[in-house]
């Protein structure tokens, strides 16, 4: 095997193996009282199985396609696609596993204190964002080597790493579709009871939906968060792939250096875990941000390396250039992290102008909420743009996809900063629901605060991550098209062109639309059951009985379910449809549209929502009144339209965008 496939191959397993360490370390602590226990077995237990019915779900679809592919394609690109959508799955499934086993033994650590509870949340969200790195890699690798067989360069075929990362994406957008529908139908169903008709503070036992919306904390940020990183991962590390080989043809090295960029990533990602402690000024974000920081240095340092040892004599680029565009990544990822913070923490001016507004009612403060999501996607679209424009310069198109890939190699580090959120988010819940001690609570709730802008923050990695990573699918369809005597250019003259351009813009919004009602409905049937709980069953205000926790948990599962399956068809239905019967240079012009639009309405809606959020909790620290005000009362309204936003169909969009690209890839050879 080459030295250059055998170093990645190791260090995919080396990511798998550092985060099944890291759980053993986990599950090594304690767990505290019988109480505590009896909530945490009950998040678990939800979150697993909803995870196992969102599976099972999926499943028969992915057999549907997994024949089609092998009937089209052949068997490679079926065995491919259902490697990359087991694997998908896999990273999922484990990294929710921990958290939900973590956040037990957070809320026991946050009695010794902030350091020691901070340590073991974010070493269980490392666990989800190795496994999701050396997963993703180990399947780029693991099928390169099946379709190799030690074929000159040119000749070989990658059409199953497309399928590949169809798997993936398949996956993603089920995934973030159906977490993001139970999570926020619960949470705002839940809080639309217990907050505004019942007054009962949030994560109360005495809310009968309070476990579901502890659930879906899980699933949607962790589980969800992990698929569709992993398939950003696994789609750039193949579009990288393919425009290596058609860019720089009979060089081999050009297929190989996405790989061993990954395996540095992988590497600089562990390293940085190991830097995240609590300084002397006691502030959560540094620490965490000292982590990433290290990572992105290290990665620097390795890409040079990297670049020098595989590029050099490539005959089309300098080495240094591609090393220049491997930098571009890494100043990007950090960019991406500055601005979300600016538009979503409590400390700038974004998030206190919401909350400001909140004194004049519900009505102002959602105009606030509108126009700050609107203003925040300027500043990330024009970071993508001079990302674009620079790794052009440096090396064409090639330039770009290195660059993007060098950002995705940092998805380990990235990852585990947000699944940092859902578990801090569960251990302060179980600490509110088993009455421990004010200084307990005090810890878990400076961890959830930071782990809401935390959760912002990932969200815009992973759409400016998307985003690029579907200009360069589009980048591959046309040279696929090329290189298959297709060629075709998408003027605007060309009503072709136009039609698909409007199809491909309308297609976020409408995908946004459905992702949004279905949360109204999961979250409308939540209301219903918990109402009539609050009725029926005497004494659960006064605490003298428990509420039928598992009921509003299947009530919940079932409405997210049905809801994902139509806006989760769109991006797969939708390019077959237009491709077949409009032609290709209507497809592309649908792809550039869906791209352009989709990255917009991602960031709008991501950003927005979790200023919404942060908003509520600045006036929740004794601001403006303080709870129970007005302005808090007008906060939460605010916030019950941005959960949708943020963490349903905002975060849907960037799988959606891909799919849709890696759709194009696949059936460019069939079209006329």
């Amino acid at each position: 095997m080459n030295t250059y496939l055998t170093l990645s191959l190791g260090a995919g397993m080396l990511g798998i193996i550092w985060g099944f360490y890291q759980s053993w370390r986990i599950l090594q602590k304690p767990t505290g009282t019988e109480p505590m226990n009896a909530i945490a077995d009950a998040i678990a237990q939800g979150a697993e199985a909803f995870l196992r019915r969102e599976y099972s779900t999926i499943f028969v679809i992915a057999l549907v396609i997994f024949g089609i592919l092998w009937g089209t394609l052949g068997a490679l690109s079926a065995v491919a696609f259902a490697i990359g959508a087991f694997c998908s799955a896999a990273a999922g499934f484990v990294g929710m596993n921990i958290a939900v086993r973590s956040n037990i033994r957070t809320s026991v650590a946050a009695q010794k204190g902030l350091g020691e509870a901070l340590s073991l949340a974010f070493t269980g969200g490392s666990v989800t964002g190795l496994m999701v790195a050396g997963l993703a890699l180990l399947s780029v690798v693991v099928t390169f080597l099946l379709v190799e067989g030690g074929a000159s360069p040119e000749a070989i075929d990658l059409k199953p790493l497309v399928a590949l990362g169809f798997g993936g994406s398949l996956i993603s957008v089920f995934a973030r579709l159906g977490g993001g529908i139970y999570t926020k139908g619960a949470d705002v169903g839940t809080d639309m009871v217990g907050k505004i008709e019942k007054g009962i503070p949030e994560d109360d036992p005495r809310n009968p939906g309070v476990i579901a919306d502890l659930v879906g904390d899980n699933v949607g940020d962790d589980a969800g968060m992990a698929a569709d990183l992993f398939e950003t991962y696994v789609v750039t590390a193949v579009a990288v792939m393919l425009l290596g080989q058609l860019t720089i043809p009979g060089f081999s090295h050009a297929m190989l250096l996405p790989m061993v960029v990954g395996a540095g990533g992988i590497v600089a990602s562990i390293i940085g875990t190991l830097f995240v402690r609590l300084g002397k000024s006691k502030k959560i974000m540094p620490a965490l941000y000292k982590g990433l920081g290290v990572s992105a240095v290290v990665s620097a340092g390795l890409f040079y390396v990297i670049t020098t040892a595989l590029m050099r004599g490539n005959g089309m680029f300098s080495t240094m250039n591609l090393y220049l565009s491997s930098l571009i990544g890494i100043a990007v990822t950090i960019g991406m992290v500055v601005i979300t913070e600016f538009y979503t923490s409590k400390n700038y001016g974004s998030v206190r102008h919401i909350a400001a507004s909140a004194n004049t009612g519900h009505g102002t403060n959602i105009i606030a909420g509108l126009a700050v999501s609107m203003k925040s996607t300027l500043a990330p679209v024009l970071l993508i743009a001079a990302a674009t424009l620079l790794g052009f310069w440096l090396a064409g198109l090639y330039g770009v996809a290195i660059a993007v890939m060098s950002m995705l190699s940092l998805a380990g580090i990235v990852i585990a900063i947000d699944a940092f959120g859902p578990i801090t988010d569960n251990a302060g819940g179980i600490a509110e629901m088993t009455n421990q001690p004010e200084k307990v609570r005090n810890v878990t709730d400076a961890l959830d605060a930071v782990g809401n802008t935390t959760k912002a923050v990932t969200k815009g990695y992973a759409i400016a991550s998307a985003g690029l990573a579907a200009l360069v699918l589009f980048a591959s369809y046309t040279q696929e098209l090329a290189a298959a005597g297709k060629a075709v250019s998408f003027p605007l003259s060309d009503p072709y062109v136009l039609v698909g351009l409007f199809i491909g813009a309308a297609l976020p919004y409408i995908f946004g639309a459905l992702a949004m009602e279905a949360v109204g409905t999961a979250a409308g049937a939540v209301v219903i059951e918990v109402r009539r709980q609050f009725k029926t069953i005497k004494g659960i205000m006064e605490g003298k009985k428990k509420p039928e926790y598992g009921r509003a948990v299947d009530i919940v599962t079932r409405a997210a379910l049905r809801e994902m399956i139509v806006p989760a068809i769109l991006p797969v239905g939708v390019p077959i449809l237009v491709g077949f019967l409009l032609g290709r240079a209507a497809l592309g012009g649908l792809l550039v549209g869906t791209i352009v639009t989709g990255l917009f309405v991602a960031i709008s809606m991501t950003t927005g929502g979790a200023a919404w959020d942060n908003a509520k909790k600045y006036i929740e620290e004794g601001h403006f009144g303080g709870k129970g005000s007005p302005a808090h009362q007008a906060a939460v309204t605010g916030d019950t339209v941005g959960d949708p936003y943020k963490d349903t169909a905002g975060p849907a969009i960037n799988p959606m965008i891909k799919v849709a690209n890696i759709v194009a890839l696949l059936i460019a050879g069939f079209l006329h």
